[in-house]
């Protein structure tokens, strides 16, 4: 048995957590911050409660607020512009997966020439980055610990991920009292992309015993906890433990990679703009069915883990995973493909440009056609 394992995350988790900022960023010897939030962050009250620490560091700062859900290769530009312009030399960025995306970009351009969709696939960036401590505020992408940054290029319609060890942030603040202003139906789009992250990295063809650890243990955390996390946004034991099953899920799916799942919500983001837990979480129940034949053990493995009915038939079995994240994906009311806005006559669109999608390559189950895709399409519609 070979494999690589890498982790570089230096965490402070836990209700209080941004008091840490200040004594941080002095450790940096900041001089000055690029601070990169949205606007959801800033009507929480997040954005200025993280503000507050960066003065009370005495430093220096610039406030870049023009992040958008699934970040494009302009945005990542033009920010990147300012932080060069104004000698940026620590990024905080507060938010969810696109707040943190975008200022992984943006710092591969402060210290890498040309532009950043020359950067896209694995490995590409050669020189060291300035430090990013990353602030989540939402409990799904893992983008605060992963060494990826998932972008859309306008020109060629597509969502494509950077993905290097060196984007990695330097420093990660997990405060859940962060979470507590996600309204239910965002708690329950980015829940389920944690689900996704852990099933999928599970049955990855690049899979590790280390990898499958962490990836299991993320899942029975978010399966024991996002419905209530949903439910009831106040209930701050489920909004800490998923925050914390991101934390350990993303160790397993930024080593062991995705599948069909990211495939499909990549196409559908970069087409439609559909928001990447949502586009994940109205396909994921039907790819894993689709998956099931070519993994039957590891499906039955975390329907063990989830306590479901297993029977001891393999053939059966190996389904009553898919079946589960169909029910739960109806009581947490996530939407159709349909309800999002795709018209039937796109599906045929989306099915060609899925097959072009490389993180089809680390999917247990190959040889995946246009068809295959189209009819999960239609199940999800």
């Amino acid at each position: 048995m070979s494999f690589n394992f890498f982790v570089k995350s230096d965490i402070e988790f836990g209700a209080g957590a941004i008091k840490r900022l200040p004594e941080i960023l002095k450790g940096y010897q900041a001089r000055k911050v690029m601070l990169v939030y949205d606007g959801g962050v800033k009507a929480a009250g997040i954005a200025d409660v993280v503000l507050a620490a960066i003065r009370e560091a005495g430093v220096e700062y610039v406030i870049f607020d023009g992040v958008i859900p699934n970040p494009t290769n302009e945005v990542v530009e033009k920010a990147a512009s300012i932080a060069k312009e104004e000698k940026v030399d620590v990024f905080v960025a507060a938010g969810g997966g696109s707040s943190i995306d975008l200022a992984k970009a943006v710092n591969v351009l402060m210290s890498n020439p040309g532009s950043i969709g020359e950067y896209g696939g694995m490995n590409m960036v050669k020189n060291p980055l300035l430090p990013l401590i990353a602030i989540p505020t939402t409990a799904g992408t893992s983008s605060e610990i992963t060494n990826v940054s998932a972008l859309i290029d306008t020109e060629k319609v597509i969502k494509y991920v950077v993905i290097d060890n060196n984007l990695v942030p330097s420093k990660v603040i997990a405060d859940p009292e962060f979470t507590k202003t996600m309204p239910a139906s965002v708690t329950a789009a980015t829940g389920m992309d944690a689900i996704t992250h852990a099933v999928e990295s599970y049955i990855s063809n690049m899979a590790t015993p280390l990898t499958e650890y962490n990836s299991l243990a993320g899942l029975k955390i978010f399966h024991a906890n996002i419905v209530a996390a949903v439910k009831n946004g106040s209930d701050m034991k489920a909004r800490e433990q998923m925050m914390l099953g991101c934390i350990i899920t993303g160790f397993g799916f930024s080593n062991a990679n995705l599948g069909m799942v990211h495939a499909i919500a990549h196409t559908l983001s970069a087409h439609f703009g559909l928001a990447h837990g949502m586009a994940n979480a109205c396909v994921l129940p039907y790819v894993m069915a689709f998956n099931a034949p070519s993994c039957p053990e590891k499906m039955v493995e975390m329907a063990k883990a989830l306590d479901l009915p297993v029977s001891g038939d393999t053939e059966k079995d190996m389904y009553l995973l898919s079946e589960e994240l169909l029910r739960l994906i109806k009581e947490l009311g996530i939407k159709t493909i349909s309800e999002q806005g795709i018209k039937e006559e796109d599906l045929d669109m989306l099915a060609d440009d899925v097959l072009k999608e490389p993180v089809l390559g680390f999917n247990p189950r190959q040889g995946v056609t246009k068809q295959d895709v189209l009819d999960i399409l239609h199940k999800a519609f």
